[in-house]
């Protein structure tokens, strides 16, 4: 059932057993497992099934320094969270999320990686990682190159003894925002209330155990939420922001008493890291593998990733690279030496003029094929990361000229990194988030270099062309980021309560029925996309809590025994 909470009366009471804040990937996913369970949901939503701007300035901030992100936009207060934000796609209207599980190393404690390691490994989450499949309509649970390729669609010649070919697959995005929100509505023990945002997380005298959370609408009414267990899913940024501003029994804000909710936030900084020109452009015809493309009814697309001996070797940070073709004049040599000659005959310098003649001839087709885009106004890069379907067309090496390569990279866990909240305040009055100062490191900046080295080795050994590093083609050894908007870290998991906001079972350390949910509880993050991997723990946090809730009615049901005349 869903409920419009600016239709109750104001200082409803709400009981429940469970309540989930947040209906994005990590909430909607806990709400499915509990359906038709014999306990109570209470599911809390700060926006409606659309979009609406009041709501969603309620997220306002700013991500800034080396990254530029406004939080208003790529957050979203509506049904489904961020996923209403996905937006891969083979140029049709079919909106997908990247979907791939993260890599065994990322699971382990790292010498040359400070603050790195989970609480259990990937083999622990593996058969979370196929339910989580599952959920997402995909089949079969496959990352490998050799699940996929075939003679049409071959992987890149390389030795693979530092590169690799892995796969993304791709899910549709109506699962979070239609499928699953329709299934929650028809279950009978689950309530969603829409426009209802949670202002305070309240906690008995010993701030042991939440007794219920304040909810208010943009209309003034409030309300309470009474509960056994509440489990936080709003996000890499609410989830701190949430509990920092519920600071009445312990000032520094709920489960901060180490002073660590906010820090170590992370995201995945995306970059181009160079350009590769194939030998043979016949490779664009053969390359089908690195596209994003349908394959057995399911969208994937091939990327290169490095091997973890080579990550151990180098001590480099988890990295992917993807391929996205560009024009055939695409930063070509001989279009450049066209305009420096036709630049030299108009100032007169005839010598000049003479040394880029000669280039400009030997590369005519790539001028023709400048000159007839440019002349019925052809986009000259209709392809992105995120966009794909270049491979269905015939005789690609007369459209295409040489391949972006763009580096997905993990971050390093740093406590500086951190989101706070300034004086500013929302339209509910609460304060808002204070600018998030994301910047490099050396040793990050040292390993994409290293990467870029690697590349260019593996490429000439193979004999496939030439690779042009960024700091060739600009001369600058730090790359333009950009984010994945993939917000990680904040409330990051660790047994000890020094080291972590949330034990190994996701429950905030000293309070004993405060869940968190989502990827703030990662504590590293790896070069995989988070979602797989939020669902997959969305899925074990509902088994621990199904299992605890079955405990309290073992006891409850004993303790009415004894009273039984």
């Amino acid at each position: 059932m869903f409920v419009d909470a600016r239709t109750l009366p104001e200082d409803t009471v709400i009981d429940s057993e469970v309540c989930i804040i947040g209906t994005g990937p990590a909430g909607t996913t806990l709400a499915h497992e509990f359906r038709s369970q014999n306990f109570r949901v209470c599911l809390l939503e700060s926006g409606g099934t659309e979009l609406d701007e009041a709501t969603q300035s309620l997220s306002q901030g700013r991500i800034v320094e080396e990254i530029k992100q406004k939080l208003d936009r790529s957050r979203c207060r509506q049904f489904g969270g961020t996923a209403n934000r996905w937006r891969d796609r083979t140029g049709e209207n079919h909106y997908s999320v990247r979907l791939l599980p993260l890599d065994k190393i990322d699971f382990e404690k790292r010498d040359w990686l400070p603050y790195s390691g989970w609480s259990f490994d990937k083999s622990h989450l593996d058969p979370f990682y196929e339910r989580a499949q599952h959920l997402c309509r995909l089949r079969p649970f496959a990352y490998h190159a050799e699940d996929w390729e075939d003679d049409r669609t071959p992987r890149l010649p390389l030795a693979e003894e530092r590169l690799e070919t892995t796969m993304y697959q791709f899910g549709p995005r109506n699962v979070f925002t239609h499928e699953l929100k329709s299934e929650i509505a028809r279950s009978p023990n689950i309530t969603t209330y829409l426009h209802a945002n949670v202002v305070e997380i309240e906690t008995n005298d010993t701030a042991k155990a939440i007794t219920r959370v304040r909810v208010a609408c943009l209309s003034g009414n409030q309300f309470w939420v009474a509960a056994k267990i509440f489990v936080l899913a709003t996000g890499g940024i609410e989830n701190a922001r949430l509990l920092l501003l519920s600071n009445k029994t312990q000032k520094a804000g709920l489960g901060n008493q180490n002073d660590l909710v906010g820090r170590f936030f992370m995201e995945h900084p995306i970059f181009q890291i160079g350009v590769f020109r194939p030998k043979d452009r016949q490779l664009f015809n053969s390359t089908a593998l690195y596209d994003l493309r349908w394959a057995n009814n399911i969208l994937v697309m091939g990327k290169l990733s490095l091997t973890d001996a080579v990550m151990r070797q180098w001590q480099l940070l988890n990295t992917s690279l993807i391929l996205v073709p560009r024009s055939l004049a695409y930063e070509s040599p001989a279009v450049k030496s066209l305009k420096t000659f036709l630049s030299s005959i108009r100032r007169g310098k005839l010598p000049e003029a003479r040394s880029h003649l000669q280039a400009a001839i030997n590369g005519i087709d790539e001028i023709k094929s400048h000159i007839y885009r440019r002349t019925f106004k052809i986009e000259e890069n209709p392809y992105s990361i995120s966009e794909g379907g270049w491979s269905y067309f015939q005789n690609n090496e007369k459209r295409f000229g040489a391949f972006e390569v763009w580096a997905a990279t993990e971050q390093i866990p740093n406590p500086d990194i951190r989101v706070t909240l300034g004086e500013e305040r929302d339209r509910l009055g609460l304060r808002k988030i204070q600018h998030i100062l994301w910047h490099s490191s050396e040793l990050e900046i040292q390993s994409n270099l290293q990467v870029q080295e690697i590349l260019r080795e593996e490429i000439a050994q193979a004999d496939l062309g030439q690779f042009q590093s960024w700091r060739e083609l600009t001369g600058r050894t730090k790359p333009k980021y950009y984010g994945g908007m993939h917000h990680m870290g904040t409330t990051r998991m660790h047994v000890d309560p020094k080291q972590g906001v949330v034990d190994e079972h996701c429950c905030i350390h000293g309070i004993a029925n405060l869940y968190v949910a989502g990827s703030s509880v990662f504590p590293t993050g790896g070069a995989a996309n988070p979602t797989l991997t939020i669902v997959a723990l969305a899925m074990r946090l509902a088994d621990r809590i199904k299992h605890v809730m079955k405990l309290d009615a073992i006891a409850i049901g004993n303790e009415q025994l004894l009273h039984v005349p």
